[in-house]
């Protein structure tokens, strides 16, 4: 009968854990290229190069500023983002004048 050694696989015999750090590695890439695949399952489509019909779109003399040139799009865009600086500022300023003024105690 043979007895089996209780040290450690490494010190048993130091090839085999190479030879299994390499098989690890080889399993790990074909699962990464397996799991690629089943993620992307249709062809990816062809998207055509829109870029010089959006630089003619901003570089037209319509008189719009650049920030609105885009659209209905921007134009919410651009109104949400003033609106939101006039209510924060309007907020900052109740803030300060709320801490400048504390109120009375009885």
């Amino acid at each position: 009968m043979v007895k089996l050694s209780s040290a450690p696989v490494s010190l048993q015999c130091p090839w085999l854990v190479r030879f299994s750090s390499r098989r690890m590695k080889a399993h790990l890439m074909v699962l990464q290229q397996v799991a690629r695949r089943t993620l992307t399952t249709t062809a990816r489509r062809q998207v055509e190069n829109q870029v010089p019909q959006k630089q003619k779109l901003f570089q037209a003399d319509n008189g719009l500023p650049v920030h609105l040139k885009g659209g209905a799009s921007d134009a919410v865009l651009y109104r949400a983002t003033m609106g939101l600086t006039v209510m924060g500022t309007l907020f900052v300023l109740y803030e300060l004048g709320k801490a400048a003024l504390p109120q009375k105690k009885e």
